[in-house]
């Protein structure tokens, strides 16, 4: 299938007119939650309104764009399976390299505020952002997935029979063992199926899907059978042919609301990784695999968000057993770039937009970790064996 090019975003004068109003953010309490506290699993309300949609992020974007004045760029990368844009906002001049993609769940929703406030910050005419500018190359992918964005779900919008008209090969294989059909999580899929899109990538960049690779499992690799994971997919080859590697990827996640971080009573506001496969298994797909790099990004975060006060310093090491080489992470760790897993506390369907505010402000805090880390090579220089001192999910 042919390459997403980049194209400017555009908008028609009158909305392009529109002032953006900064994203407003609850303020942060100085102490731990207490211990007893509900943690949120009641079903009800998921409180989809109170998070940016597919309309607000372009009136958004739009708005950085115009009011930076050349500092960031907007370009549409591709379109979902319903003809949704897929937006990725550029800012900096670094030789270094930092691709940070969110919604690639549409229910996990912390992380597309989070890159908007981000992008704010670092295309402002502060001597903060322009040193920023000046090392590092940031690329954002606020809303990967805007189909499953907006019908708050994980999985997108797209029928094995549409993926088979993309690619006729595919005829008579066996649907990917990732299609929803059925209810998950309370969203029915019979009416409207879906694929878990973080099941769909592969350590080849230029795989082609092939009928014997069907359906495929959990410990093997994707097939790029989406237009999602292809946007992705071509922004990554893309700045690797540009620059010769991306320093670092970020994917911002959701988990479910309730765990500890362990050997306390804190509730934990998000887990960090920087591990998703078991390389033995997979040394014939590597082209540059580097845990330590990895580990070293996931420190930077980890460090940013332990200088602030609690609930910030609440963070856990996600589960290091897990062989994920379909994953985003996981392939494009095989190919090279230092990827780390942001795992934010609670989704829609469990949580809705509780600590909005406080979750929020934690994941801008430790992305910008990292980036500050890449500007100022200090992530070169961090000790990877602390990574196992971060403490575990209780």
């Amino acid at each position: 299938m042919a390459r997403a090019r980049f194209r400017p975003l555009t908008l028609g004068s009158a909305v392009a007119a529109l002032a953006v109003a900064s994203t407003a953010f609850v303020g942060v309490p100085a102490v731990a939650e207490p211990t007893n506290a509900h943690c949120g699993t009641e079903t009800g309300g998921t409180g989809t309104s109170a998070w940016i949609d597919h309309e607000e992020l372009r009136r958004e974007l739009t708005g950085l764009e115009q009011r930076s004045h050349g500092r960031l760029s907007v370009d549409v990368v591709g379109e979902s399976n319903r003809g949704r844009e897929i937006w990725a906002a550029r800012v900096g001049e670094g030789d270094r390299v930092v691709l940070v993609q969110s919604e690639i769940h549409g229910n996990e929703k912390t992380g597309t505020d989070a890159l908007v406030s981000l992008l704010r910050k670092m295309s402002a005419p502060t001597p903060q952002a322009q040193r920023l500018r000046e090392n590092v190359t940031l690329v954002a992918i606020p809303k990967m997935n805007p189909d499953a964005a907006e019908l708050d779900r994980r999985g997108n919008d797209r029928s094995w029979a549409d993926v088979v008209a993309d690619f006729p090969q595919l005829d008579g294989a066996q649907p990917a063992w990732n299609y929803y059909t059925g209810v998950l999580q309370g969203d029915d899929y019979r009416d409207r199926p879906g694929f878990d899109v973080n099941r769909d990538f592969h350590p080849l960049l230029d795989y082609i899907p092939q009928p014997a690779d069907f359906p495929g499992a959990s410990a093997t690799p994707g097939w790029y059978i989406h237009p999602e994971s292809q946007a992705v997919r071509d922004v990554y080859r893309d700045l690797q042919v540009e620059f010769g590697n991306v320093d670092v990827f970020i994917d911002l996640h959701h988990q479910a609301p309730c765990y500890v971080v362990d050997g306390t009573n804190n509730w934990v506001t998000l887990s960090l990784s920087g591990k998703f496969i078991d390389i033995e298994n997979h040394e014939h797909f590597d082209q540059g695999y580097d845990l330590d790099a990895a580990k070293r990004a996931t420190l930077a975060a980890y460090d940013a968000l332990q200088q602030a006060r609690s609930p910030f310093s609440n963070i856990s090491l996600y589960p290091q057993n897990i062989d994920l080489p379909g994953t985003a992470l996981g392939s494009l760790a095989l190919n090279g770039s230092a990827s780390v897993l942001f795992e934010v506390r609670g989704q829609t369907h469990s949580w809705g937009a509780k600590k909005r505010g406080q979750l929020i402000t934690a994941v801008e805090r430790g992305v910008m970790g990292i980036v500050e880390a890449v500007a100022d090579g200090t992530i070169d220089e961090l000790d990877a064996d602390r990574y196992d001192d971060i403490p575990d999910r209780g």
